[in-house]
């Protein structure tokens, strides 16, 4: 088959991810557009408002020499970037609610200022806009995916992938996210990969190195996985395993009965809504003591 990446399925980790959770909340994140606007939806809350503002603060830097990175103060970059997600586009209910996540991120940014580790030293950036590879010219699917941040080891000539954590949980062993960066990683530059690594910020000055996954494997699980959403694209197969909606799935459905607010657009030219908790639910979610 010809190379087309026009025609080509892509996958992602977070496409993957969709896809195994629930079918109909891939389609509905990576498939359906608004036929109104011709754009794709997006949920924002607050923990992904968070998540969104440090890894564009990193992002900036990473594009910079690094003897560059921290010209501009951080906490400037953040406060810049923060007005993209103020308010209800971040999903904030209130000020009280927006001020204790913006506090979550200066801390945050506050760890890296003190100690910036790897970010002081060379990078490798790598030169597409979204970093891809042919999984499989043969089944015309492609692999893609953004890694925050590649370290340039000088001694071994090699890189290091780091991952940065805005959540205060711990990645999931079955998690798929580093067999996929490694696999960018190895197809999309030339220098080897030496190591891996998560970085909790919201917890921890050090970083936790991770096994690398075997490469040969990781290729072969991801195209297999890759293959069940080629099918269900080609059969327009998206149907949840709940009756009625999972709990992954129907937010989005909200959205198509007009049951969210929408906040905006961003960057990429999707619609932004916000799914605020009922009444019973906030009942539920706190007490008197």
């Amino acid at each position: 088959m010809s190379e087309d990446k026009y025609t080509a399925v892509w996958v992602s980790y977070s496409s993957i991810t969709d896809f195994l959770t629930c079918p109909r909340l891939y389609y509905l994140k990576n498939i359906y557009r608004d036929p109104k606007t011709g754009h794709k939806i997006k949920i924002i809350n607050p923990p992904l408002a968070l998540g969104q503002a440090i890894h564009e603060v990193i992002e900036e830097i990473s594009l910079l020499p690094k003897d560059e990175r921290f010209n501009q103060p951080l906490m400037e970059r953040l406060e810049r970037v923060w007005k993209k997600i103020s308010g209800r586009r971040g999903g904030f209910i209130d000020i009280e609610s927006e001020l204790k996540y913006k506090r979550r991120a200066e801390l945050m940014i506050n760890r890296i200022i003190k100690n910036p580790g790897p970010l002081k030293n060379l990078a490798v950036k790598i030169n597409q806009e979204t970093p891809y590879f042919w999984l499989s010219k043969e089944d015309n699917i492609i692999l893609c995916g953004k890694i925050d941040w590649l370290e340039y080891l000088p001694d071994t000539d090699s890189v290091h992938i780091i991952d940065f954590k805005t959540s205060k949980n711990e990645e999931s062993p079955d998690s798929l996210q580093l067999s996929i960066y490694y696999l960018l990683a190895v197809n999309c530059q030339r220098h080897p990969v030496s190591k891996a690594s998560y970085w909790y910020l919201e917890r921890s000055n050090e970083m936790v190195e991770k096994p690398l996954p075997n490469l040969k494997k990781s290729q072969e699980k991801i195209l297999a996985m890759a293959k069940q959403i080629k099918l269900a694209r080609q059969l327009e197969r998206f149907k949840c395993s709940h009756k009625n909606g999972c709990s992954a799935c129907q937010p989005f459905e909200k959205i198509l009965r007009g049951e969210a607010e929408f906040v905006g657009i961003d960057e990429l030219r999707s619609d932004i809504y916000v799914l605020d908790k009922t009444d019973e639910e906030r009942k539920k979610a706190s007490i008197i003591l």
